[in-house]
Order: C-alpha cells, then sequence, then structure tokens
C-alpha cells in the first residue's frame, strides 16, 4: 500500500519527508508481531499510527483497545490491565477481565506508557516475553496473545537513567522505535492541514468559507504549535465558528494564537515583557534572587566582624543596607512614624557599639520613599499558585495544565488533592 492510500484511509494530510518516513515504518513493522514504541509530542497523532499498524497487520479482525496509562489511578491500574478476582481488594465485588485478557489475538495501544508505576512495568515486561499475567488477587497464571503498541510524548530513556523506568521494558518496547514529527518540523503542512480543518467545520456550522492572506499564512508557519495538530484544529475549529471576517489576515488569526513563551532562564532576560515569562520561570526567579541576596548579606556580616563598624565599610556597603531597610519592617517606634511621612527626611540609625563611649560612630542612612514588600516565600504558597494559574489558564484542563506545568497529569491530580484546590 503506498502513501497516499494510506494518507487516504486513515485521514493524515501532509506531504513532509519526515510523516512520510514515520508512515514507512508503521507499514512495514504492522505485518510483523514486533513491538512498537511511538514517540512524538502531544496532539502530533500518535493513535492514528497505532490503528495504521493495527489495520496492517494479521491483527486487523482482532479487537484492537487504546489505555491511557496516565488516566488510570496507579492503585487500580493493575486490575484494569490484568484483572482481578472477587474480594481481592475493596470494591471488588465480582471478578473482572484485565484488558490484556479482552483483547486476546488483537492489539493493545498504551498511550502515555511512561506513567506506568515500576510494579506494573515490571507484570508488562512479562505479558511481553511470555504472554503471561496473573490477575490481582490470583495465584493461576494465565496466557494472552496480544501485541503491544506503546506510546509516550517523553523521553522514556531519560526516564530510564532517573530510574523512573525499567530498562529492560524499556529496550523490550523499543524494537521498532516510531518518531512522529511535531507539527513545526513539517511547517509545509500547516497551511494544508488548517484548509482541511476549515473546511471541514464550516460545512459543520454551515458558515461561510475562510481564506487567509499571505501574511496569516506565513504566521501560522512561523508559529511554534506546542499543541500541535490538535491545537491548529482548535484554532480553525473557533475561527470557523467566531470569526466575523471571512478573509482572514495576520493581524486577526493573531487574536486566536495564544502568546508564546520565549523565556529561557536561567538565562538572561532581554526585551521580554513580564506578560512572556511563565510562571515556573518567575518562581525561578524569584529563588535566585533570593540566593543571591542572602549571599550578599553574609558577606557584609562577614567584612563587619572582621573590621568592625567603620566609616568605609559603611559607605562600601551603604546602597545594600538601604536596600535591606527597604525590604524589612522597622521595630522601632521612630522608625513606624518616619513611614507614615512625619520625618520629611528619614533616616536608619547604626550604632557602633565597639567603639569608646563620647565619640560619634552612628552612621545615618537615607530611607525616604521606602516601600514595604511582603510576599510569602513559602514554597507551597508558590505551587498553588502555579497550578491555580495554570488551571485558570486552560479553563480547568487538568492535561493542558499539568503539560504547562511540566508534570504528569497523576502528579497533577495528587496535588490538587494535597492542597485542597478542588
Amino acid at each position: 500500500m503506498v502513501h497516499q492510500d494510506i494518507k487516504s484511509r486513515f485521514g493524515i494530510i501532509g506531504n513532509s519527508p519526515l510523516l512520510n518516513r514515520a508512515i514507512d515504518i508503521a507499514r512495514q513493522v504492522a505485518p510483523t508481531d514486533i513491538s512498537v514504541l511511538i514517540q512524538g509530542e502531544s496532539g502530533s497523532g500518535k493513535e492514528v499510527f497505532s490503528h495504521i499498524i493495527h489495520q496492517l497487520s494479521g491483527r486487523k479482525h482482532g479487537p484492537f483497545i487504546a489505555v491511557n496509562c496516565g488516566a488510570i489511578p496507579e492503585g487500580t491500574i493493575d486490575s484494569e490491565l490484568f484483572g482481578h478476582e472477587k474480594g481481592s481488594f475493596t470494591g471488588a465485588h465480582e471478578a473482572r477481565k484485565g484488558y490484556f485478557e479482552v483483547v486476546d489475538g488483537g492489539t493493545i495501544f498504551l498511550d502515555e506508557v511512561g506513567e506506568l508505576p515500576l510494579g506494573t512495568q515490571a507484570r508488562l515486561l512479562r505479558v511481553l516475553e511470555s504472554g503471561e499475567y496473573i490477575r490481582v488477587g490470583s495465584s493461576k497464571v494465565q496466557k494472552t496473545n496480544v501485541r503491544v503498541v506503546a506510546a509516550t510524548n517523553v523521553d522514556v530513556y531519560e526516564a530510564v537513567k532517573k530510574g523512573k523506568f525499567r530498562e529492560d521494558l524499556y529496550y523490550r518496547l523499543n524494537t521498532v522505535p516510531l518518531r512522529i514529527p511535531s507539527l513545526r518540523e513539517r511547517k509545509e503542512d500547516i497551511v494544508l492541514l488548517f484548509r482541511k480543518f476549515v473546511v471541514d467545520f464550516s460545512d459543520k456550522y454551515r458558515s461561510p468559507g475562510i481564506q487567509l492572506t499571505e501574511d496569516a499564512q506565513e504566521l501560522l508557519k512561523n508559529y511554534s504549535w506546542p499543541g500541535n495538530v490538535r491545537q491548529l484544529k482548535n484554532i480553525a475549529e473557533q475561527i470557523a465558528v467566531l470569526e466575523k471576517e471571512r478573509l482572514v489576515n495576520a493581524h486577526i488569526l493573531s487574536h486566536y494564537l495564544p502568546v508564546e513563551n520565549q523565556s529561557t532562564l536561567p538565562m538572561a532576560l532581554k526585551d521580554q515583557s513580564k506578560e512572556n515569562i511563565s510562571e515556573r520561570d518567575l518562581l525561578y526567579k524569584v529563588l535566585f534572587d533570593m540566593k543571591k541576596d542572602m549571599v550578599d548579606l553574609k558577606k557584609l556580616v562577614v567584612e563587619l566582624m572582621q573590621k568592625g563598624f567603620n566609616q568605609g565599610t559603611m559607605d562600601q556597603n551603604s546602597p545594600y543596607i538601604n536596600q535591606l531597610y527597604q525590604e524589612i519592617r522597622p521595630t522601632s517606634p521612630s522608625l513606624a512614624a518616619e513611614d507614615y511621612g512625619l520625618n520629611p527626611n528619614p533616616t536608619i540609625t547604626i550604632h557602633n557599639p565597639n567603639q569608646a563611649n563620647g565619640n560619634n560612630n552612628d552612621y545615618l542612612y537615607d530611607t525616604q520613599d521606602v516601600e514595604e514588600v511582603e510576599e510569602s516565600l513559602s514554597l507551597l504558597d508558590k505551587e498553588s499558585d502555579l497550578i491555580k494559574k495554570a488551571l485558570k489558564k486552560h479553563k480547568g484542563k487538568r492535561k493542558a495544565a499539568a503539560q504547562e506545568l511540566g508534570i504528569s497529569e497523576r502528579t497533577l491530580y495528587r496535588k490538587i488533592k494535597d492542597l485542597n484546590l478542588d
């Protein structure tokens, strides 16, 4: 079956060499029973390739099931995959077949396989090597004949090095690696996909067609598309439904594209507004500034202990001393009065107790225009705020929020529960 036949059958649009290479690999490996690990970013179409492999294989008349490993709680995933016996755990009122038993003779697609707990990984490895598994709460070994196609949007080899994924399972799944290119790697296909989606949605909602100007097409091609094909389809649907102008230029299109985050902290930021900096980058910056302040403070204390209170030391460190005063609430009644503007020229006095009495060893520092800043430095508070902002940004969609925060969806569910954010 040639490329165009496969694309027409499975609804794939594009002529990118990387896309054609992925189709070639899927077509060649499909007739075998080799395990396949599909790697690609979220929204790039990994599940479509799992259907290609199944439909072009000798198992095409057998069952096919797609399982999102990241969406199943850790406590029940063994039961979901391998089944359980009656009474094996609380709530197990009857025996239940697992996916590997139900799909016997067919294909099982394990999406987000990198989210599997280590214990479940060991069970999966046994199925791959011998076709044997044991139901939860049972001691009877059962056999199954299932082809496993796995997918992940994370670097599994990095997870192996960190001890979060079994190395033997990685090599067993990765017999044939299949990488799906991201949308930004196939820029020549972006406009084609957009036109297809717009036509589909215009027909669905009975709205006039949409046309793109040249500058709008360039904007589409140069956007990074972190959500890949899924995000492009979402943008096309929004424009088909909401946009009154049917000739869309770059200015109109820009209103539908989220602002891109170009921050690369801890590298230096240049010409970036606060709106373009992610919450995580802001947290990093706060922590780096705190560390720098602590180092400066330690140097000042050591210098004062070694040299004592002298005019040279005070003059050299006066900017930092004034900065410290601005960030700390005054405890002296006279200083508190200065904060309320009762003294037109407020100052802070540092006394030198090591000099003889009678000498004028007090150093005055200007504290005018002091602004009191109080900010919680609790990491729990910061974490809670970031999770709230991510959920608000993605309108409560936890999977998108988890990707924004750089954590798994299961971890996000746990943190929402631990921080009482429901």
